[in-house]
This record gives C-alpha cells, sequence and structure tokens, in this order.
C-alpha cells in the first residue's frame, strides 16, 4: 500500500517529466543532497535539440530583476501544509460549492495544484499597487539598499563601485521585490486556469509597465488579449500636473489558440438599448440594421423593389447587399425586412433582441459605463454603514468581467480577495442570469491596523471583514431578488501539516523507536482535517458533497459518492474493510496505523484486489 506525500508536489519534477516526454533522450540521473537518485535533464543534449533556436552568449531581450531566480525556486519549492476545515466560520457547509480560504496566496496556489488543475474558467486579481498609500493592506515592497546592491553587483570586489551597472538599476530596488511576489503566484496560477481560461489583473501606473512584461513570460505575448482601460474617478484632481482618472486591468489567455477559436464566446450580453417592437412582431423588440455591406460582389448585386412605393433601390457604389436574391425574398416574406418606419426608405434587416443577446456585443477597450472607486466605496458604506475598506472595486466593475468572461458553471478565483467583491459580484451574477458559478476566495489573514474604520467596527483581520461582507451581500441580494442561488460557503484555513516530522523522516528512526513514539498525526486534528488533506494530494475538488457514518465503531467518510472513501480509526476490523471495498470507490485512505500489524494491513490489499481490483488504496 503506497503512503501519501502530505507535502504539495515538487513542480520542477513535474518540469522535468514534462520534458521528458517530449525529448526522452534528455533525461538523465543525478544524486541529490541526501544521496537519492533523481531524474535530472542533461541540458548539452536539449541544447543540441533546439541548436537553431538557441541564443548564444549573453546579448537577447529578457525582463529581469534581482530576487526573479528565486521567484522561480520559490513557485516551484513543495511545502508542507494544509487546508484545514472551519465549519464554524463558514454558511451552508453541507450544500455550498463556494470556497473562502484564509491564508498566504502563494502558499494556497501550491495546495490548489492537484485540486483546480486546468478548471478555472475566469482569475481576476487586483493585488497590490506598490504604492505604500494603502493602510488596510500593506503594499509597499520595497528591498533593503545594501541587500539589492549586492544583488545587482552594484560594488565589485574590492568594494568600487561598478559604474558599468549604475544607469539600469538606479531606481530598480523599488520594484524588485514587488515583482518576485506577482511573478511567482501568476506561474502558479496560470496552471489552474482551463485551457479557454482568461485572468484579469487590475493594476494602476505604478507597476503596470513591469507587469506587461511579466504576464509576456508567463503567459506568453501571444497571449496577450488587451489592456482595459478602467474610467475609476470622475472629479479632477486639481493639484496634480495630470489628473490621473483611470486603471488599468490586462488581461491573457491561457491558451490563444483555444481561446480565438471561441472568441463569439467573449462578447457582453446586450442591453436592448435601441430594441423596439412598435410593429407588435411576436418574436419581440428588434432593431433595423443597414442590409447592405462592403464590397463589390455581383450575385449580391441586385434591384430591390420597395412594395410600398414601387422604388427601386440599388447598393450604393462600393457596397453589395448581405444576400443573395432569393434569402433577401425569404427575409420579406418572414417580415424581416422594412423600409424605414414610414415604409418609404430603403430596405433593413430586423434583427430581434433574442438573437443579438445570444450573440452578445463585442467588448470595447475603454470601460466608463461600469462604475467608479468611489461607487465601491458606497457599497462597502451601504454593507457595513461604515467605510472599513479603502478603495474597493465597485462590484458592476467585475461583474462586467464575469459577464464577458465566463459561461454558466464556470469557477472564479480571486487569490487577492480583500474586501470579497468578486465574490459579491458572483452573487450579483447568477441571481440575475440564473448562472451557477462558483467562486474561491483567498485572502491572507493580515490583522488589519488599530487606527482604521475597519478596526472600530470590530474587525481584526481582513479575512474577517472578507466573510462578513459576502453575509451581507447575499442578504441583500436575496432580499431584492428573491433568487434562488448558493449564497453560502467553505472556509478553509491555511496550516501546518497535518503530520508530524516523524511522518516525513521515519527512515531516520529504528522500528523498536518508532513503535514507542507519538502518532504521526499531531493530537490537534480530526478526521475532517485529514479528509481534506487527502483531497488537496488527490487532486479532487473542495467543494463537492460528502457524507459520514459509522459502522462497527468506525467512522466511514464518502466522499462525493465514491470517489474518495476514508476511515482514521485505529484497529480497523476487516469486516469494515469489506464494507468500504464493497462499495467500490474509485479511491481508500486509512491510517497507516490503522492495522493491528503487518499482515492485517496487508490483508488489506489482498480484499481490496479481490472485492475491489480498481480502488486505488493509501495510508497516512
Amino acid at each position: 500500500m503506497d503512503k501519501m506525500r502530505m507535502e504539495t508536489a515538487d513542480i520542477t519534477t513535474k518540469n522535468i517529466e514534462r520534458i521528458g516526454n517530449l525529448f526522452p533522450n534528455c533525461i538523465t540521473e543525478s544524486i541529490d543532497n541526501d544521496g537519492t537518485l533523481k531524474k535530472a535533464i542533461n541540458f548539452d543534449v536539449l541544447k543540441q535539440i533546439l541548436s537553431s533556436d538557441v541564443i548564444d552568449g549573453d546579448e537577447s531581450y529578457e525582463f529581469t530583476w534581482v530576487g526573479k531566480n528565486n521567484a522561480i525556486v520559490e513557485a516551484n519549492k513543495p511545502i508542507r501544509k494544509t487546508l484545514r476545515p472551519c465549519k464554524e466560520k463558514s454558511v451552508d457547509w453541507d450544500k455550498t460549492k463556494n470556497i473562502y480560504i484564509e491564508g498566504d496566496n502563494l502558499e494556497v496556489l501550491k495546495l490548489l495544484q492537484e485540486s483546480y488543475l486546468g478548471l478555472v474558467k475566469l482569475i481576476y486579481i487586483d493585488p497590490p499597487y506598490n504604492t505604500g498609500h494603502d493602510f488596510i493592506y500593506p503594499d509597499s515592497f520595497v528591498m533593503d539598499s545594501d541587500e539589492y546592491n549586492d544583488g545587482i553587483q552594484y560594488y565589485d570586489s574590492s568594494g568600487n563601485i561598478n559604474y558599468r551597472r549604475e544607469n539600469s538599476t538606479t531606481a530598480g530596488r523599488y520594484h524588485s521585490d514587488w515583482c518576485s511576489m506577482i511573478y511567482s503566484r501568476l506561474l502558479l496560477a496560470r496552471n489552474l486556469l482551463s485551457d479557454d481560461g482568461t485572468i484579469f489583473i487590475s493594476i494602476d501606473v505604478n507597476e503596470s509597465h513591469n507587469l506587461r512584461k511579466i504576464c509576456d513570460e508567463v503567459f506568453g505575448a501571444d497571449s496577450f488579449v488587451t489592456d482595459i482601460i478602467w474610467n475609476s474617478r470622475k472629479s479632477v484632481s486639481n493639484d496634480a500636473i495630470v489628473s490621473l482618472n483611470h486603471n488599468y486591468t490586462l488581461v491573457y489567455a491561457k491558451n490563444m489558440e483555444v481561446f480565438y477559436a471561441n472568441k463569439s464566446k467573449f462578447k457582453l450580453p446586450d442591453t436592448g438599448d435601441g430594441f423596439h417592437n412598435w410593429d407588435n412582431d411576436p418574436r419581440g423588440p428588434w432593431k433595423a440594421d443597414p442590409f447592405d455591406s462592403p464590397g463589390i460582389r455581383p450575385n449580391l448585386t441586385y434591384g430591390i423593389i420597395n412594395p410600398n412605393t414601387g422604388e427601386e433601390f440599388w447598393p450604393a457604389e462600393g457596397r453589395c447587399w448581405r444576400t443573395g436574391e432569393e434569402e433577401y425574398k425569404s427575409f420579406l416574406t418572414d417580415n424581416r425586412i422594412i423600409f424605414g418606419k414610414n415604409g418609404n426608405s430603403k430596405p433593413q434587416l430586423k434583427r430581434f433582441l433574442s438573437e443579438a443577446q445570444e450573440k452578445g456585443i463585442t467588448p470595447k477597450s475603454l470601460w466608463d459605463d461600469c462604475g467608479t472607486a468611489t461607487e465601491g466605496t458606497k457599497e462597502i458604506k451601504k454593507l457595513f454603514g461604515a467605510k472599513v475598506f479603502d478603495t474597493p472595486k465597485p462590484v458592476s466593475f467585475i461583474n462586467k468581467i464575469i459577464r464577458l468572461a465566463t459561461n454558466k458553471n464556470d469557477i472564479v478565483l480571486d487569490f487577492f480577495s480583500g474586501s470579497a467583491t468578486t465574490a459579491h459580484a458572483v452573487l450579483l451574477h447568477n441571481a440575475y442570469t440564473n448562472a451557477e458559478c462558483k467562486y474561491i476566495m483567498v485572502q491572507m489573514n493580515e490583522p488589519i491596523s488599530e487606527s482604521t474604520i475597519a478596526y472600530n467596527e470590530g474587525f481584526r483581520t481582513i479575512a474577517e471583514l472578507g466573510r462578513k461582507r459576502i453575509i451581507l451581500a447575499a442578504n441583500y441580494i436575496k432580499h431584492d431578488t428573491n433568487a434562488d442561488i448558493d449564497y453560502g460557503f467553505r472556509v478553509l484555513k491555511l496550516d501546518d501539516s497535518n503530520m508530524n516530522d516523524i511522518y516525513y523522516s521515519a527512515n531516520e528512526y529504528s522500528q523498536n523507536l518508532l513503535s514507542n513514539l507519538e502518532s504521526n498525526i499531531k493530537s490537534d486534528r480530526n478526521d475532517l482535517d485529514l479528509l481534506f488533506g487527502c483531497l488537496l494530494e488527490w487532486g479532487l475538488p473542495l467543494s463537492l458533497p460528502y457524507n459520514s457514518e459509522e459502522i462497527e465503531g468506525c467512522t466511514i467518510h464518502n466522499y462525493n459518492n465514491g470517489d474518495l472513501v476514508a476511515c482514521f480509526n485505529e484497529n480497523i476490523p476487516d469486516s469494515v474493510i469489506k464494507y468500504i471495498a464493497k462499495q467500490q470507490p474509485l479511491r481508500a485512505v486509512f491510517r497507516d496505523t490503522g492495522f493491528e500489524s503487518s499482515p492485517a494491513k496487508i490483508n488489506v490489499g489482498e480484499i481490496f484486489k479481490s472485492i475491489a481490483p480498481d480502488t486505488r488504496v493509501k495510508v497516512i
């Protein structure tokens, strides 16, 4: 029986496997620090294979900063952490499919790699802007001057200034830490996007230029979709040289080829402006579109007689009709051709609102119709009765993104959740469109400063404030719409591994000593902690239903109708093992100490081979 790792996957190892699948002859072996044999890449062979595209020497275009290599290492490094369920903080735990996670988003993203790989349709983030002015969320990433100078080799080996480096790095230290922070997180976030998924990242002028270069590297410059300019404020700042009235939102696709093939879905719903039904057409409101189009095509050039006046119309010079003559006659019979409201104009084609809504509207890059920062603050005041969060995005802004980039049942992720505006927007979207989108919010349990309004209102962490915002927003939406949607959320918190250190280093202990040591599971962890720890490693989503039952004194947990069955009791009798095996689960997990003896443990494997040979059985 295999033992579960109970740590996140080593992404470097996975990358080596991917390269090996493409170029098997590049795989070699090496010895790591503890003497273990491991797979490695023979870079000389890889370079030969890619020789026509390899750039020799120092001359190449790249964006770099002090700490970039460490950011890559940090993103790939496995961690021994887990997500622990917090039922007492949750709303409608048993039924909801929404997730709220408290903890550092870098580590949370690592933990989500298996469970949500390629499943997220939309990522929206509003990361810190590196301004140093936001007093609730600390967003100043400035390196120590000595640390930066050492990193860029500002001084030579004799302690003298290296003048050849000076010009290009004068102000870089104010950006390096921020670049490292966002880079490592985006590397991990990309893995979670579906092939047709997109990421929207809001940013201001402080780091927009750096963010564009980082995203070009992480997602590929060819995957750039657009840079949305949001008119974030209406008032003018008279004390500025130029009043800054906009923010940026960079949009990138996970896979541009797939995204482009589905670009017809990347549309905003038609609001119905300009549609009417003055002739009481039973098909509903419509809008009159020109029947001619650019181009010269003989088969689309013919005379059309206005049946009301007898006047004959031809396409203007350099233009043609939209359809051939036979299709035109069909449209005329179907009452889809009109000749102006008075019946004496050139032909026009009815476009019905139902058709327009199905087709959607191509979005513009300038957004000035979805609220301002001031409206975002007003929404917070309406919910809380006080300004408990600075500069939140208005719900209408994120709601427009959701309408543009998601379908009916998609997952939306925000790993800089802040005041949870994204969760609010998902609820509003579902309520008004009958969609069933799910959200995953991630927010560090950051303490709130005692000098803030939020602290005076009783909030101690941003995560606490975010959860409360979702509850208040849900109450408003439920009251206003009476929509029957999922208003709940499961709360999970980032914590150290469920396992004691002995679990990861058992080979360092003798068998006699092992038998006298404490359990390999921490004493403050319960069955639910262990179950969700197993979900993360086995790559199961965290929002699926489960049930628990008692059989012969043992608690059996069945996750999503047999995706995983777990029993963490000690001394599990064979009858219970057989009961579990008869359910034919896809996966089963037990405590390594759940069996009376080694022969009993071996017998468990034999039982599953006999009754449920396709079940994958592991122990912790």
